[in-house]
């Protein structure tokens, strides 16, 4: 079969698909954890550039956070008990919530950003690269200070453990890791889903910190301090009970609110793994309906 005149008007099939072009190289798109772990580290070794200045943000991220557990050393230095709960059983709610919060926040901190790029339009310019746009928006700014919420949560965990009056069972030492876990992992749902409602919303940042940051806030209090009505809303519409509520009250050897069944202590892993799945489909369908700014 002759070959195509140059210049003839005759389209090459072959050449004009791209795809067998050898002066052409065609770039497959990037996974979700390469395209992360190549944006985060870039930005971990800019802030490294200048580490005396992120040794001060670390450390005043850490003491930021700190005032929250100062709170509770307040109040316990007032009273006994919190709800029936005694400091070194607060510190570990503490401990523990803070710690899941803090992993799932130096993940996914940079997605309550998205609201900002949604209205200027530079979300446009994630959309034409070979890459996934969740990964790029969650690793964009990586702040790598925000350890500082981390590093206070495990040692207010650590404290806390090492001051429990509790019967230490096998069941009970390995619920601890996997509460952190599955905690870390109910938290990223919830900010992947306020990340998809700011598609809609747009400017809908103080709502989505309203259940991340506020959520965490509540899970450091024993759940016998608020009201039933709000103990069922983080129990069965959403789940952040099963952050560290279910699994600390079993470890601590604590009666279950609202009469649940104790089993449930154990089912933060099934919890967590639903959560994501539903998170990343509200992503999916928020990414589909964007329009960019019109501009």
């Amino acid at each position: 079969m002759a070959e195509p005149v140059r210049g003839s008007g005759r389209a090459d099939p072959v050449r004009g698909s791209g795809w067998a072009d050898p002066g052409r190289e065609r770039r497959a798109p990037l996974g979700v954890w390469a395209t992360y772990t190549m944006i985060a580290g870039m930005w971990i070794r800019s802030t490294l550039a200048y580490r005396a200045s992120f040794v001060m943000m670390l450390i005043g991220n850490f003491l930021v956070t700190a005032f929250d557990f100062v709170v509770i050393v307040l109040m316990f230095s007032q009273v006994r008990s919190l709800g029936g709960y005694s400091f070194a059983e607060v510190a570990f709610l503490y401990g523990t919530s803070t710690t899941a919060f803090g992993l799932a926040n130096a993940l996914l901190g940079s997605i309550d950003k998205l609201g900002a790029r949604v209205r200027d339009g530079t979300l446009d310019a994630l959309l034409v690269r070979p890459a996934p746009v969740l990964a790029q928006v969650a690793a964009d700014r990586f702040g790598l200070q925000r350890l500082g919420r981390l590093l206070q949560g495990l040692l207010v965990l650590a404290g806390s453990l090492a001051a429990l009056d509790v019967h230490w069972t096998v069941a009970k030492v390995l619920l601890v890791p996997v509460t952190l876990l599955s905690g870390t992992g109910i938290f990223c749902a919830v900010f992947v889903v306020g990340a998809a409602f700011q598609f809609w919303a747009q400017d809908a940042a103080e709502v989505q910190s309203a259940f991340t940051y506020g959520g965490q806030t509540l899970l450091q209090y024993p759940p016998t301090v608020f009201a039933k009505d709000m103990v069922r809303g983080v129990t069965y519409i959403l789940p952040l009970a099963f952050v560290n509520w279910l699994p600390a009250l079993y470890i601590l050897g604590r009666p279950y609110p609202l009469d649940l069944p104790t089993w449930l202590a154990f089912a933060p892993p099934l919890v967590a793994a639903v959560c994501l799945v539903l998170s990343g489909r509200a992503w999916r369908v928020g990414l589909r309906s964007y329009r960019s700014t019109g501009s």
